[in-house]
């Protein structure tokens, strides 16, 4: 009986100390990840997803949006202007070459968002990604770099460059009603509202009513993962609004609902997938992070598709339009490699085959400017989305 008891007694002994080993491995794999800011968000949301209806109507399609936000730096690395000339000549010569044989559901081609940053402007660049936007293959808005700044340098860096792409080169455009030149906005560093905890790569807390005065129409920076900037809020588009003295306001806010109006003074925050992959495993145990990359060796595929679209990144109260915002740093070597090959080729055949065989599959190339006007078309409670080709609005039907 003793020696029952005792082995029993170290039995639970090894145990507990297992059970303190594996707790304290998966706290470090957390943390070195920085996965402590969303992870508990994703667990929620995960369960949410699982019990959540698809839709009211049953008999509406999905309808899948899919854009890609490029961090577009041509001279990433430094490496001086005749090679950043390279790099845009040939995502100008390459790009209609390998895709304009591909069509959405509406006939649309695959669609790029150039995200051009401020501190690396030059006008050759602009003038030739205006030239493959116009011939329709895409779009152009705001992408911006700084460090240790005021929010009057801030200011005046967007209003600058907003003001040269409008009036230099044809891009962004006007408000509809207000008349104001309108962009989109990714913060560089991923460090938007001064989100680093050191600070860095930003430094002006209160980015967002800056952002609204300047025109910003939304912010496509999320997800940041593995980036210690990333957000609580994960897997949503949402309304942020500044918290005075405060950094990292955009942590959390107000989604966007069907029948709601944006809260005032607010800005649209439309976020990327972000989750596990369980399907890719380091050592075979810790699942990767899925984060709607593009990059190196790492292309758009089905397998990932249906990792960001289980994310159902979508207006509350319509669930059955998905918006897939995804990200790249189009010019990184290697990843131009990667985003102008036959890989990416085969995913836009694979997404055509599958809307042939699946009529409740639909799927639509749009720019940010476009995924933004859709969000506000499901708060209104649209029911067929509508497009806006130059000056004619054509409304795709069931």
């Amino acid at each position: 009986m003793i020696l029952a008891l005792t082995v029993l007694h170290w039995s639970l002994v090894a145990v507990f100390v297992a059970a303190i080993v594996l707790i304290a491995v998966a706290t470090i794999a957390i943390r070195a990840r920085n996965m402590q800011y969303w992870l508990c968000s994703y667990c929620r949301s995960t369960h949410t997803r699982s019990t959540y209806p698809r839709s009211a109507d049953e008999s509406q399609p999905t309808r899948i949006f899919l854009c890609v936000c490029d961090h577009y730096e041509p001279e990433v690395g430094k490496p001086g202007r005749s090679v950043g000339r390279a790099k845009v000549e040939r995502w100008t010569r390459e790009y209609p070459e390998l895709f304009s044989r591909f069509r959405d559901c509406r006939g649309r081609v695959p669609q790029h968002t150039f995200f051009f940053p401020q501190d690396e402007y030059s006008p050759e660049y602009l003038d030739m990604l205006a030239e493959l936007c116009a011939e329709g293959y895409g779009d152009v808005d705001v992408h911006l770099h700084h460090h240790n700044d005021t929010a009057e340098q801030f200011r005046d860096k967007l209003v600058e460059f907003r003001d040269t792409l409008y009036h230099r080169h044809g891009l962004l455009r006007q408000d509809p009603q207000t008349g104001d030149i309108v962009y989109g906005f990714i913060h560089g560093n991923w460090a938007l509202c001064n989100s680093r905890p050191d600070g860095h790569w930003c430094g002006v807390d209160e980015e967002i009513p800056i952002l609204l005065e300047t025109g910003c129409y939304a912010d496509f920076t999320m997800p940041s993962a593995p980036s210690n900037t990333q957000t609580k809020t994960i897997n949503s588009i949402y309304y942020a609004q500044d918290i005075p003295g405060q950094s990292k306001s955009h942590d959390q806010g107000i989604p966007a609902r069907v029948g709601s109006n944006p809260p005032p003074e607010s800005l649209l925050m439309i976020q990327g997938p972000l989750g596990l992959d369980w399907g890719r495993r380091r050592f075979g145990v810790i699942p990767r992070i899925e984060n709607g990359d593009l990059h190196a060796g790492r292309p758009a595929d089905l397998r990932r598709f249906e990792l960001w679209q289980r994310a159902g990144i979508h207006v509350s109260g319509r669930p059955d339009w998905i918006f897939l915002k995804l990200h790249t740093h189009g010019c990184k070597d290697g990843n131009i490699d990667t985003l102008l090959s036959r890989q990416m080729q085969d995913f836009h055949r694979g997404l055509e085959a599958r809307a042939i065989s699946d009529p409740s599959f639909r799927y639509y190339y749009v720019t940010a400017w476009e995924m933004a006007q859709l969000v506000h078309q499901a708060e209104q409670g649209v029911q067929s989305p509508e497009f806006q080709i130059g000056s004619l609005r054509i409304v795709e039907q069931v």
